[in-house]
């Protein structure tokens, strides 16, 4: 197959979010389309796409290493909370005029043609996917760090986790749970699939190959499972606080009767 051939595509988790607003306004090129959460480029004599999304991703189509670090160098000066995990999927679209229907297949989707709407499909799925890579590795961190805790119920009986240090970790388990609500919308299909059964179905097709839904369907359920823990360690943590509320009135009554038998 010639190198015209096929288009390769790289997505990348940068950050966890993209100030997109900001960004667009100051990137120097017109979107082919655009919304509050995502810009879509296309640059038609170079053969290029590039789909921004303001949960932290990049999509580049045909871009070669220089330029795409250039891209990230500057998309970096609109993000919050850089992200440093490696997190990279690369995908290609293969164009073959004798194919009558998409072929998707684990590495690439075999198409007749290509075009913006096809494109947008393809990059979009390959998002999804490296969004999820990230929370999976949030969740996993989560899961991980309270098993401990549990394993150390079940051996010395209690938690030697603060109050403060626990609170935190509530904190952070709501900010990573908050996260992931905020960006559901991820997972919806997008406009451009719904009055064309070709792009619905490669779409579809995508989201089967990527396993998309049902990922999302084990994020929240370990996340549950954190939750459920927490509920665990709050309540081991007030039983401790009453205990110590307990022996605190016990010996400022005892403190009283001493004085009282002091004085009389």
């Amino acid at each position: 197959m010639e190198k015209d051939d096929f288009i390769k595509i790289e997505a990348i988790q940068i950050a966890e979010v993209f100030n997109i607003k900001k960004l667009r306004a100051e990137f120097g090129i017109e979107p082919h389309s655009s919304s509050p959460s995502e810009i879509f480029y296309t640059i038609k004599n170079k053969k290029r796409y590039l789909y921004i999304f303001d949960y932290g991703v990049i999509v580049f189509a045909n871009y070669t290493v220089t330029e795409k670090n250039k891209i990230i160098d500057f998309v970096k000066n609109y993000a919050s909370t850089m992200v440093n995990l490696d997190l990279l999927e690369e995908y290609r679209i293969e164009i073959d005029e004798n194919v009558s229907k998409v072929i998707i297949k684990n590495d690439y989707v075999s198409v007749p043609f290509v075009d913006p709407s096809v494109m947008k499909i393809v990059m979009l799925n390959i998002a999804q996917s490296v969004a999820l890579d990230y929370y999976e590795v949030l969740t996993d961190e989560l899961i991980t760090s309270s098993k401990e805790y549990i394993i150390e119920l079940e051996q010395r009986g209690k938690l030697s986790i603060s109050k403060k240090n626990l609170l935190k970790y509530i904190g952070k388990v709501l900010n990573v749970k908050n996260s992931i609500v905020d960006n559901l919308y991820i997972l919806d299909d997008p406009n451009l699939v719904w009055d064309n059964e070709e792009l619905n179905l490669l779409n579809r097709h995508l989201k089967t190959n990527f396993d998309i839904n049902p990922r999302f369907r084990d994020l929240d359920y370990r996340l549950d499972i954190v939750e459920d823990n927490l509920k665990l360690f709050t309540d081991v943590l007030n039983v401790r606080e009453s205990s110590r509320l307990e022996w605190i009135v016990i010996i400022l009554i005892f403190l009283e009767i001493m004085i009282a038998l002091l004085i009389h």
